[in-house]
């Protein structure tokens, strides 16, 4: 997928998009995935949140 950082993504836009989606899914990202990488694209985000609530993202 597309690098979303590449395409200008800031960390402070990260911050936003994470917290964002904690809300939405009702989930709490780990320290673990805090990362550029959990959030690169938009397959890495989604496999973040599979990992986290599989059934909030039907296959």
């Amino acid at each position: 997928g597309q690098d979303l950082y590449a395409a200008g993504l800031t960390s402070f836009a990260a911050v936003q998009l994470m917290l964002a989606l904690e809300e939405s899914f009702d989930i709490e990202f780990p320290e673990r995935m805090l990362n550029r990488r959990s959030f690169a694209t938009m397959e890495s985000i989604a496999a973040c949140i599979q990992e986290l609530r599989p059934q909030a993202i039907a296959s």
